[in-house]
């Protein structure tokens, strides 16, 4: 038992429980030599007498801890004291990616949150990947997301340590089943695609606020993940652009040839998931079946008896079996041997026949009427008429229908790309679609006084591609005052900018940390005033020193994040009063040195 006060390998001091799971409790703590807070988590008392968990638990904890990414909570050690297995982590401010779903309606974000969320998720998990370490369990509750929109993937370590016992972890599987590969619920071994079919559950989950598969227990929802298509998440969302459903379907799927490659394939079709060009793209087929067949039935073996033998070689269980399906094999006389032999030739001398044609259809004809592969020729920049010149010349024809898309590189009338892609050798006479520029995108700035800062910022940037500038401004601050909320922009409503231009963003410049009152110089009156705004207790303690000027701050009790309702304490430097002035004693010794110094003089003279 872990009790607050508690120092745990006589480092960490237990300050408060801050979460409890079906294989971990997770502390706050303070590293009394480094002087920081961090996130212990302790391994419960039912695993940690498992030896072989143990080692896979410290191997595989200590290989996460050699991560380092800003989307991933940073580990800082692990080991053991007095039977308890842990792990010390960084400590993050914020909230699961669970509780912030929940507290939006429907539990679902926009389309540019989510698209945020997974652009951070897919480019930490990547960076797992490329050290050789899988995560095993993601899920929004193993993801924090901070304040300014910042997440960190969290449970490195301990969701790999249990790949071999989670289903047997009642109160685990059921958080951890619904984002299961087919594969590892098949008692498979895990693969990084593992890991991108969670990310397809979850990303399906943000955009709709609902699971894709339910259950009454942890068997039947696997059972689902293995065999159930995938509900369409636009049938949920009908705002979700077809580029993003597409994402979920490859991710998602079934089998691991249909899915991404790796985790960086995905992320970059996030990064241009909302791009207009491939918004309203085709649905995503995928080139591999599903449901690949995984079992074969046995035939049972009927063996032939010879006429005059009675002699059974077969066991009673066969015999059981073959009687009951009633079949049987008699001897074939001589003269019906000698026909069956003459319709096998035939049969033989028609499938030769049948191969021959084949042969002739398959090889020796298209080689006859080969049409030779050509490149295509690069025609951007060219006018659509040119462009068409030139691929007719070539020997190609040309898509009557010129498609039209944005373009920042040609002006409007010019050629972008064509389709098949110029440089790619394809046969003379195919068909060429040619993409006409219509010139930049332009968007036309709105109102967005009031609105958070981060869904604005991210829409500007990712979205539209401006450059966008987050700066506070003073002003006065109240109990409605939003810390994220926009309160001015430097471009005015209708204003058309383009990709690059840059915008800013003003928020109340309001104190979310403690600032430094000893270096900045801070006033006990300045404290105060501060202290009431923040709605802070404020006790004063009196230092007689000097060291320091009267009324200086000496030092501050608390830093970091402020919390409402605490106490600080800072201390100030008081003047020392002077000692008291002591009247100064005769010497006897000196009186009597001068005496006999008198008497020396008188006998001199």
């Amino acid at each position: 038992m872990v009790t607050k006060g508690q120092k745990i390998n006589d480092r960490y001091e237990i300050i408060k429980s801050i979460g409890e799971g079906g294989m971990a409790n997770v502390y706050l703590a303070r590293d009394v030599i480094l002087d920081r807070r961090v996130a212990i988590k302790i391994l419960r008392g039912d695993l940690a007498n498992d030896e072989k968990f143990i080692r896979r638990f410290q191997r595989e904890a200590l290989a996460a801890s050699s991560l380092s990414h800003p989307n991933i909570v940073e580990m800082y050690d692990v080991g053991e004291d007095n039977g308890n297995y842990y792990i010390v982590m960084e400590y993050v401010e914020g909230k699961t990616l669970k509780q912030y779903m929940k507290k939006r309606t429907n539990g679902r974000l926009t389309i540019s949150e989510a698209v945020d969320i997974m652009l951070q998720l897919t480019d930490g998990i990547a960076h797992a990947h490329d050290s050789y370490i899988i995560h095993r369990d993601l899920k929004p509750q193993n993801i924090m997301i901070q304040d300014d929109g910042q997440i960190k993937i969290t449970d490195f370590g301990i969701a790999m340590a249990l790949n071999s016992t989670q289903l047997t972890q009642t109160n685990s599987v059921m958080g951890s089943v619904h984002y299961l590969p087919p594969e590892q619920a098949s008692g498979k071994g895990s693969t990084i695609k593992c890991d991108i079919y969670s990310m397809g559950i979850l990303f399906y989950e943000l955009l709709t606020g609902i699971l894709p598969f339910k259950g009454d227990n942890a068997v039947e929802i696997a059972l689902k993940h293995m065999k159930e298509p995938l509900p369409s998440v636009r049938k949920q969302n009908p705002s979700v652009p077809q580029s993003i459903e597409n994402i979920i379907i490859k991710a998602t799927a079934k089998n691991p040839k249909n899915r991404y490659n790796d985790v960086k394939e995905m992320h970059n079709d996030l990064m241009h998931c909302l791009d207009p060009d491939v918004m309203n793209q085709e649905r995503y087929v995928y080139p591999y079946p599903e449901h690949e067949l995984d079992e074969t039935k046995s035939m049972p073996v009927i063996k032939v008896k010879d006429k005059g033998k009675e002699e059974d070689t077969n066991s009673e269980e066969e015999k059981e079996e073959i009687e009951d399906t009633g079949d049987f094999i008699q001897e074939i006389p001589n003269k019906k041997n000698r026909k069956f032999n003459i319709v096998i030739w035939i049969l033989s001398g028609i499938f030769f026949l049948i191969v021959l044609g084949m042969a002739l259809v398959l090889f020796i004809i298209p080689s006859l009427t080969k049409v030779p592969n050509i490149k295509v020729p690069d025609v951007s920049g060219l006018s659509v008429n040119d462009a068409e010149e030139v691929l007719l010349q070539e020997g190609f024809t040309v898509n009557a229908v010129v498609e039209q898309i944005e373009s920042e590189v040609y002006d409007a009338g010019k050629v972008v790309k064509t389709e098949p892609k110029a440089g790619r050798s394809i046969k003379k006479g195919k068909e060429i679609t040619i993409y006409e520029s219509i010139g930049k995108e332009v968007y036309e700035i709105e109102d967005y006084i009031g609105k958070n800062y981060i869904e604005i910022q991210t829409l500007l940037k990712e979205v539209h591609g401006l450059d966008v500038k987050v700066e506070k401004k003073s002003v006065e601050i109240t109990e409605e005052t939003d810390a994220q909320g926009i309160i001015e922009q430097s471009l005015k409503p209708g204003t058309i900018v383009s990709r690059g231009d840059a915008i800013t963003l003003y928020i109340p410049d309001v104190y979310e940390q403690y600032p430094d009152f000893v270096n900045e110089e801070w006033t006990v009156t300045e404290i105060d005033e501060f202290c009431k705004t923040v709605n802070v207790h404020l006790t004063i303690e009196y230092l007689e020193t000097d060291e320091y000027e009267p009324g200086k701050i000496i030092s501050q009790s608390r830093t970091g994040r402020i919390v409402e309702g605490v106490t600080l304490k800072i201390v100030v430097a008081k003047e020392k009063p002077l000692p008291p002035e002591i009247d100064p004693v005769p010497d006897d010794n000196n009186t009597d040195n001068d005496n006999s110094n008198d008497t020396n003089d008188e006998n001199n003279n």
